[in-house]
């Protein structure tokens, strides 16, 4: 009975709180909320939901190879209503099989960037010093590279330490691994910003005064203060984790054939574009493109909706 009264308590203040009322208020963040979601939860089931497995190559049919759209054209099959690929897959379970890769990879991505950031902020904004010095350097070094450049770089020096087989074989790996040390850079210097504010503060000198160790002052008391910041980051970082996926699959240099991002669909689709078989790269062009705007607009509201001074 308490835990379903603190429960309903919870969201009462949610229910009145000020973000939920900005969001309600907002009829394009809303939309985009539900494109989101809509979007994901498709993609996670799209074993379930998908009616084909077209990355199983005992289930594909050249015969049904380059069928247009069902939807737009009458020499279509309703089997694939958005037409299928020059191998006889199906586009829409492509791209409900190749977003789940992307938001997969995109959410790694996210969480490495995060914990590598957050962690870094956290000691160079408490100890300052050498060890601040150190480490901001080393992030303004990387601030005067692109993202993509600086995955570009960690996934080749990967590739020529070991064999084409190994690195397919451990791909998304490295691709998260690449992205996420892209883009910790942000995370560490506004972790960093609100440390040496919160650390001045009476909390935090009573917590030394009490005897605590600096690992435990930074997690359990500066931590909560400054993860308003970060999520937001957070939120627009993962629609550039996402392009930046596609970027690199769309290069060849992303995720393998055999396991195929909206990227690489797009880039399949590019190699056939010429013959008018516009449809293999239209359509996860334009799921990429949907996903991508939903999760910036979602960024762009929070980012809004955490900020007094716009209240």
């Amino acid at each position: 009975m308490a835990a379903r009264s603190g429960f309903s308590g919870w969201l009462h203040r949610a229910s009145d709180s000020d973000v939920w009322w900005s969001f309600k208020s907002s009829p394009m963040t809303v939309a985009a909320a539900v494109a989101t979601v809509l979007i994901v939860a498709i993609a996670f089931l799209s074993p379930v939901l998908a009616p084909h497995t077209p990355f199983d190559p005992a289930t594909l049919n050249l015969i049904d190879g380059l069928k247009p759209p069902a939807m737009l054209s009458s020499d279509g099959d309703w089997t694939f209503p958005l037409g299928t690929d020059d191998q006889g897959r199906d586009v829409l379970s492509s791209i409900m099989y190749g977003t789940r890769l992307s938001l997969a990879v995109g959410f790694a991505s996210v969480v490495v960037a995060m914990v590598l950031g957050i962690g870094l902020g956290l000691v160079s904004g408490y100890f300052g010093g050498a060890i601040d010095a150190v480490i901001m350097r080393i992030a303004d070094v990387q601030l005067t590279f692109p993202a993509i450049l600086v995955a570009l770089l960690i996934d080749g020096i990967v590739r020529s330490a070991i064999s084409v087989q190994r690195h397919d074989e451990i791909a998304l790996f490295v691709i998260v691994g690449a992205i996420g040390l892209s883009f910790w850079v942000q995370y560490a210097r506004t972790v960093r910003g609100s440390v040496m504010v919160e650390k001045n503060k009476e909390y935090v000198q009573a917590a030394r005064v009490i005897g605590l160790p600096p690992l435990l002052i930074m997690v359990r008391h500066v931590l909560p203060n400054v993860t308003g910041p970060v999520l937001v980051i957070a939120t627009i970082n993962l629609g550039l984790a996402i392009i930046t996926e596609a970027t690199l699959s769309f290069l060849g240099v992303g995720l393998p054939p055999t396991e195929p991002s909206l990227g690489t669909l797009i880039r399949l689709g590019n190699e056939v574009l010429q013959s008018g078989d516009w449809w293999i790269t239209v359509f996860p062009g334009a799921t990429l493109a949907a996903l991508v705007l939903a999760v910036n607009l979602l960024g762009d509201w929070l980012r809004d909706a955490l900020n007094p001074k716009l209240r």
